[in-house]
Formats: structure tokens, sequence, C-alpha cells
């Protein structure tokens, strides 16, 4: 093998090496940017279910309590102000319902992450 080959060889690679380490910086940009509004998107369900389940128990709490709940832990959950909360007796369960849109910035991409989700209380209202 000539030297020139060789050269275009180890080139090759070095190439390759810079392709693959850009990569794994855009995922880990991107998972960086998107992790975050996902966990706590989670746990803000697992709360939501809580606090239903809480009000729907003796002795049983208002709906706008429950709303009220909501909209105190929406910081704490990074919620957008603009979060929809809405709460309501359903077949004799509390019902919440919390919807929201937050930007998720990729590379070269904005993702618009959206929540739509809906918690029943476990326990019917006494």
């Amino acid at each position: 093998m000539s030297l020139s080959a060789q050269v275009r060889q180890r080139g090759g690679a070095r190439f390759n090496l810079v392709v693959l380490l850009l990569i794994i910086a855009l995922a880990a940009y991107s998972a960086y940017n998107y992790a975050p509004v996902a966990y706590n998107a989670y746990l803000y369900k697992d709360f939501m279910q809580e606090t239903v389940n809480k009000a729907a128990y003796p002795p049983p709490k208002s709906n706008a309590w429950v709303a009220q709940q909501l909209r105190a832990a929406a910081k704490e959950y990074d919620l957008p102000e603009d979060a929809d909360i809405q709460v309501e007796n359903e077949d004799g369960r509390i019902v919440a319902h919390v919807t929201f849109t937050r930007d998720v910035q990729l590379p070269g991409y904005v993702y618009e992450y959206d929540f739509d989700h809906t918690a029943r209380s476990s326990g019917f209202i006494k």
C-alpha cells in the first residue's frame, strides 16, 4: 500500500470520527432540552392523580380546591402560565383535565411538546 493511500484512509477515519462526535453532540443537546420537559410532565401527571384522589375521599374537597392545587403546583413543575386546567364531577368522580404546549429547542427545529392529560379520582365522591 502506498503512502498516499494510508494518508487517505487515516483522513477518512478522522472524518468518520468527527461525524460520529457531531451526531452524539446533537443527540445529547436534544436530550438535554427535551428530557426536563418530558420528566416534569410525567411528574405532573402523578401529582394530578394524587390531587383528585385526595379530593374525593372524606371530607371531599371542591372542584375549586382541586383547580387551585393544580395551579399552585404549575410553577414547581415548570408549566406555562397559560395552561388550561379544568376540573369537574363526572359519574361521581372528580375529573381534572390539563392541556398545554411547550416549545422544545432541538437542533434546527422547535418541537412543540403537547401535554393533554385527564386524571380521574379512584374513589367516588361521598
